[in-house]
């Protein structure tokens, strides 16, 4: 029943990058270890390939209609494809298993990535709660000459590929106010650029994965990125009738609702 709910919630995780590009990977990690039963380590492994794969498939549309702006994203990738790889290579690996005891709680490596993850998806919900507010003060900043912003950029482009590294997840959230703002690009040609970005960022962190000797049930994950796929080809078509700001804080509220579960789970309940 479970695997059935998981592979539903794929078609979801796609479907909402298809009409808002972005904000369904933050779901991938939980879906794979709550509804899957994959371990919270390697959910992340298989969240890189399914959002890179995805993000991929939506951001070839996007290109298709000049819609990506590969000055603005290879001057992001520079130093996030270099970090992303690099959490996935060296950082992920040397974590020992157990970090600490406190009395009778033990804080493992699992427990770290998912608090992490957990964190993230508040911060991401926080963002697509004030997406509409926050689209209105980009576009009148837009009015305001500014020089393309490469410090901003690349600053942006390093914690990003970290965050990717570590927890398996695209950054949308973070990516767009930083092309927005740094870049001076209008909203759909950063929602373009950002998923080109993604899943770019997402994929050589999964090659990192492969590199250090990670084992991949390639059956399974697959299978799990078909429902994903056929998830965001529907999403992108729906995108011409449903506005995407209109659905991300309705979206918001379910991924802060999300957080605040695996975090309550995890820090309270898990040794109760």
């Amino acid at each position: 029943m479970l695997h059935s709910l998981g592979y539903f919630a794929a078609i979801f995780i796609g479907l909402s990058l298809g009409i808002m590009g972005g904000g369904g990977s933050i779901l991938t990690v939980p879906v794979l270890v709550y509804l899957m039963g994959v371990s919270p380590v390697l959910s992340t492994a298989y969240s890189l390939f399914v959002v890179g794969s995805t993000s991929a498939v939506g951001a070839s549309g996007y290109f298709r209609k000049g819609l990506v702006s590969l000055k603005t994203a290879v001057v992001f990738l520079m130093p996030s494809l270099l970090s992303v790889f690099t959490v996935r290579k060296v950082l992920m690996p040397t974590i020992p298993h157990v970090l600490f005891t406190a009395g009778s709680i033990v804080f493992t490596k699992d427990l770290l990535v998912l608090v992490a993850f957990a964190v993230l998806m508040v911060a991401a919900a926080t963002s697509m709660i004030r997406s509409k507010q926050a689209e209105e003060v980009l576009d009148e900043e837009l009015h305001f000459p500014h020089a393309f912003n490469y410090p901003l950029i690349l600053t942006i482009g390093l914690v990003v590929g970290t965050l990717t590294g570590f927890v398996g997840a695209g950054g949308g959230f973070l990516i767009i106010p930083a092309l927005v703002l740094g870049a001076r690009l209008p909203m759909k040609l950063a929602v373009g650029t950002s998923l080109a970005i993604i899943a770019l960022n997402s994929l050589i962190g999964f090659t990192g994965d492969l590199s250090a000797g990670t084992p991949i049930a390639w059956t399974f994950l697959l299978g799990f990125l078909s429902f994903a796929l056929g998830g965001i080809v529907l999403g992108t078509y729906l995108a011409r009738f449903i506005p995407g700001a209109r659905l991300k804080p309705a979206f918001g509220w379910f991924t802060l609702a999300m957080g605040t579960f695996i975090l309550t789970k995890e820090l309270l309940f898990r040794h109760a």
